[in-house]
């Protein structure tokens, strides 16, 4: 009988809660990517703009850049990769999605920094590329590490360096979260592109996709999160950080996104009581509300940052 119930407390919580922490939450290292080679999202969405992503991408691994590196509060280095278009220009700090890399997801970030006459920094967010670590937290640790980056940025340009912090996907709910820390008055806004507005709510949502029980699969990837990862699903969120945040924020998302539902940035959008824009991409997919309608997109942020006072 002993023995029994052994067995069930080791199924119940040690061996679900590892199979959901590696379903989840377990980064594998990849390997370096060849020069012909290109991560390109099997999506439909993504495989009809593959020629604009891997021009991208091509930009991004010929245009000069700088190798730049920090430590993480738990001590991890990460990695980033830093494109000037100005000397003296804002620096948009840009976190890129789940399982993504900075390469992969930001690329044509780039380009729209560019096109603002700002600079870029895409970094590879803990675990992924060639920012060391074993698991992604769904901003829990990401939204520390933004700190981390900021202190990076400005003891390398000086105290006047004006930031903005941009994310897509979870790298955007990794930049609102970061809105519940106190952060330098260089930060002049948050850019979150199809944010969710929960780790919890995300991951509910997936898991009722995938036509399983929420509340008998939920509390197994919680419980392996804390075991195995080290962090608490639920410490904390972008709505919850909505309380603290005292940055602007401008919130795009695609009214196509299936994966991410955009009234997941209508929430975040509803609880921020900063100065704010929402502006829903018609007929966009996940992360594509950018390369859908640029126009649209630039636009929206000059006019948000004349809105807010921002000008350099």
């Amino acid at each position: 009988m002993i023995f029994i119930a052994l067995g069930v407390i080791l199924v119940f919580f040690v061996i679900i809660p590892f199979a959901c922490y590696l379903r989840v939450f377990y980064l594998k290292r990849q390997k370096p990517l060849k020069p012909d080679e290109y991560a390109i999202p099997e999506e439909e969405d993504y495989l009809k703009i593959k020629d604009q992503l891997i021009k991208w991408i091509d930009f991004a691994r010929s245009h000069p850049y700088e190798v730049f590196e920090t430590t993480s509060f738990d001590g991890l280095k990460l990695t980033g990769k830093y494109y000037e278009k100005a000397k003296g220009a804002p620096i948009e700090i840009m976190f890129h999605g789940y399982k993504g890399t900075g390469e992969r997801d930001l690329s044509g970030g780039i380009e729209r920094c560019f096109a603002l006459n700002r600079n870029a920094l895409i970094v590879d967010q803990r675990g992924a590329g060639n920012s060391q670590g074993k698991s992604t937290t769904f901003g829990v640790k990401e939204s520390k590490d933004c700190l981390s980056w900021i202190n990076f940025v400005l003891s390398r340009f000086g105290n006047g360096v004006e930031i903005i912090l941009t994310g897509i996907s979870m790298g955007g709910a990794t930049v609102l979260t970061a809105t519940e820390y106190d952060l330098p008055k260089n930060v002049k806004y948050v850019l979150a592109d199809c944010s969710y507005s929960s780790a919890e709510k995300i991951i509910k949502k997936v898991i009722t996709d995938m036509l399983l029980p929420v509340k008998l699969a939920y509390p197994f990837v919680k419980l392996g999160g804390k075991i195995f990862g080290g962090f608490n699903l639920e410490s904390t969120s972008p709505l919850l950080a909505m309380e603290k945040c005292t940055v602007p924020v401008i919130f795009f998302h695609g009214d196509k996104d299936g994966f991410v539902p955009s009234y997941m940035s209508k929430e975040v959008f509803e609880k921020c009581k900063t100065a704010k824009k929402l502006v829903l991409i018609s007929g966009a997919g996940h992360g594509l509300a950018y390369p859908l309608d640029k126009e649209l997109y630039l636009n929206s942020i000059r006019e948000f940052e004349n809105s807010i006072g921002f000008k350099y």
